[in-house]
């Protein structure tokens, strides 16, 4: 008896553990974004764009011991950049970030382009295609323009100041994140650096 009620059971237990999707599991993540200026993009990412930010798009590189140089120049004391690598690093990071913000503002223009034509009803197969693709190829410049900083970084910095430069931004498994090895929260006289 106990073999034809145990399927039973099982049978009843598992339809009460589906559902029907309530009315909120409808609901679009992007709901509240039709408001947006632009519907694909943040404020923030806009602002982002425009400022040359790098968005994490150097990601690959920074993670993987090719410092950045906006992070370098912050951290110039604590690497002892010398004032050749430090006068080199600002070359880098000004280059960067001119390319960048001109690369930005193409980007969120063409994205403005491809919203106003779908805003308007006007958009077609051959001139989104032409825009995606531009803006697909604008995004990949930008991101070399990034990685390109780092690489010329890594060939700049001393193997011990890239060290130390993962140990300053929390990469280093060894050195928790937010905290400065002990070697390096001591100026050479002894004093504390400022964070």
């Amino acid at each position: 008896m106990l073999k034809y009620i145990l399927p039973l059971v099982l049978t009843v237990v598992a339809a009460g553990c589906t559902r029907t999707p309530a009315p909120d599991d409808t609901t679009s993540p992007y709901a509240g974004q039709q408001i947006r200026t632009l519907k694909a993009l943040s404020e923030q990412d806009v602002e982002a764009y425009l400022a040359g930010e790098g968005m994490g798009l150097a990601k690959a590189a920074e993670l993987n011991h090719y410092p950045g140089p906006k992070h370098a120049l912050a951290l110039a004391g604590h690497l002892e950049l010398t004032d050749k690598q430090r006068a080199e690093t600002e070359v880098i990071y000004e280059r960067m970030q001119a390319e960048a913000v001109q690369l930005g503002r193409k980007i969120v223009a063409k994205e403005e382009e491809l919203d106003r034509l779908f805003a308007e009803q006007e958009a077609g197969r051959d001139r989104i295609r032409a825009l995606t693709f531009d803006i697909g190829e604008l995004q990949g410049t930008l991101r070399f323009v990034h990685l390109e900083a780092h690489l010329a970084m890594k060939a700049l910095l001393t193997e011990d100041q890239v060290q130390r430069y993962d140990q300053l931004r929390g990469y280093d498994a060894t050195t928790p994140p937010g905290q400065h090895p002990e070697s390096m929260d001591q100026d050479h006289d002894g004093g504390a650096h400022d964070h």
